[in-house]
């Protein structure tokens, strides 16, 4: 994921304006770089008078932490969470997918391995794909049983607009015979 701000903007961010993007409070955003979870990389606080300046980089990874803290993962979570992702799986934070289960993390490795990020990788599911098991049993029925293979796209098009008509012909009887009687 690049984290270069796609403004042109090389000085950074205020922490005012950090916030402001992010969408936190400014008191969220001390609290987060005082406590060390999150502080800003392009300039430091040092001292009566100098500011925190944010890179787009923090800015993309404080908004992870927001979405973490409003799923209810806390803090302590959370760091754990930065660290591992950082140092064992060596990727950029916001560029990780995840998947919350209540307060576990996983990490999405792939479309069939989910990580537990809290358990340091210890925790590993495989996901069942499911989408294809209708596929899979049809095309198993056909081989076994071609006899039973079902029509083809063109023939059931044409089964599904012969009933359609019929639907339509039951209707047209069905109204005639409300006029005759003399319902309506």
């Amino acid at each position: 994921m690049d984290t270069k701000t796609p403004l042109g903007i090389a000085d950074g961010f205020s922490a005012k304006r950090a916030a402001e993007i992010v969408g936190i409070s400014y008191r969220q955003l001390d609290y987060w770089a005082r406590e060390g979870l999150l502080g800003p990389s392009v300039a430091q606080a040092e001292g009566s008078g100098s500011r925190r300046r944010y890179s787009y980089g923090d800015l993309l990874e404080l908004r992870v932490v927001k979405r973490l803290r409003d799923a209810g993962i806390s803090l302590k979570k959370i760091r754990s969470v930065f660290q591992y992702i950082r140092h064992e799986l060596e990727l950029e934070v916001a560029a990780a997918r995840l998947v919350i289960d209540g307060s576990n993390v996983y990490y999405v490795r792939s479309d069939e391995e989910l990580i537990n990020v809290l358990a340091k990788g210890q925790g590993v599911l495989n996901v069942l794909p499911l989408l294809n098991v209708k596929r899979e049993v049809d095309g198993k029925i056909v081989e076994l049983f071609p006899e039973t293979a079902p029509q083809s796209e063109h023939a059931r098009a044409e089964d599904t607009a012969a009933d359609a008509e019929q639907a339509d012909a039951a209707d047209s009887s069905d109204a005639d015979l409300r006029k005759a009687v003399g319902e309506s």
